[in-house]
């Protein structure tokens, strides 16, 4: 049987399909030409790029198994594929860590200003270093912040985590009810139970200072124009779920008008070709929909992302 990798896989996973008797072909084939090649395969696996559409799947009837290496599949039309005898598998718990990391990554990155910092300080650092130092100079801890999470499953839940870890006060919100504690765990086999509260939207919105975003992609932004007047005056927020998520154009005047002091945007609207308006933005700390690219994610995927391959291809 021969597996196609379109969007990759980690060596890890590789080699556990080809011990087990598969052929991956890791070459990726443009989506435009997918449709005329993905049917020489038994099974297909994608991250956030390739795009698994019902006419695609209408004309591909070998395949067997789609496998998705990581959390969402909004990039495959998993109903209707599992409607025509496919298995749809995906990986939700594999790279969970690492994309709550990067939440706090620019979250850090916003409260010291580093993503302003690191664009000045090349040009102006020279010649302009005690103004620099004192614009910088009013940075915030997030010790004793109060942290919203919106969408409380695997990622949100890891990024509570941090969260209480740097002591942090955590409220959650979340379609289906959920935990009042999560646990740390630390080094030593030290275990602590920290409080959560799972409160509605609304004062979700009203009573964060920073609030990070865990859910699929919507119809509408979840946090709009009329969610723009609800936040607290300086709160920073975080996207590294799903473009569409924030209203981007939103989002630019809230941040020109004071009302979001910075933001931390890992997806976009447009990607592969975000809009200027956010790329250039002064007040943005940017990265280009890497949540889950971490060398130990990507071992983690590519090994669950085997078995659940081979499991199905083998029934």
């Amino acid at each position: 049987m021969k597996i196609l990798a379109n969007d990759g896989i980690d060596p890890i996973g590789k080699k556990i399909l080809e011990d087990a008797g598969f052929v991956v072909d890791t070459v990726h084939i443009p989506q435009d030409e997918l449709i005329n090649r993905l049917n020489d395969y038994d099974a297909v696996t994608v991250r956030s790029a390739t795009k698994l559409r019902q006419p695609l799947i209408d004309a591909c009837p070998n395949i067997k198994v789609i496998g998705r290496g990581g959390v969402g599949m909004d990039n495959i039309d998993v109903d209707y594929a599992r409607s025509k005898g496919i298995a749809v598998v995906n990986t939700p718990a594999a790279s969970s860590h690492s994309v709550a990391e990067l939440v706090f990554a620019h979250l850090l990155n916003g409260v010291r200003f580093l993503y302003d910092s690191n664009r000045k300080m090349p040009v102006e650092g020279q010649t302009n270093f005690g103004s620099l130092k004192k614009a910088y100079g009013a940075g915030s801890e997030l010790q004793g912040k109060v942290l919203g999470v919106v969408g409380f499953g695997r990622i949100g839940r890891e990024t509570a985590k941090i969260g209480l870890g740097l002591g942090m006060t955590v409220i959650y919100s979340d379609l289906f009810e959920g935990p009042n504690s999560l646990t740390l765990n630390f080094a030593g086999d030290v275990s602590v139970n920290v409080p959560v509260e799972q409160v509605d939207l609304e004062t979700l919105f009203k009573q964060s200072d920073f609030i990070s975003l865990h859910v699929p992609f919507t119809d509408k932004p979840v946090i709009g124009k009329e969610e723009f007047a609800l936040l607290k005056d300086g709160v920073g927020l975080v996207n590294a779920s799903r473009g569409g998520v924030i209203d981007e154009l939103g989002l630019v005047e809230a941040l020109n008008s004071g009302k979001v002091s910075f933001a931390g945007l890992d997806v976009f609207d447009d990607e592969p070709t975000p809009r200027a308006e956010i790329l250039q933005h002064p007040k943005i700390s940017l990265t280009p929909h890497i949540g889950a690219a971490t060398n130990e994610a990507q071992e983690r995927i590519g090994d669950e992302l085997a078995q659940l391959l081979i499991e199905n291809l083998k029934k």
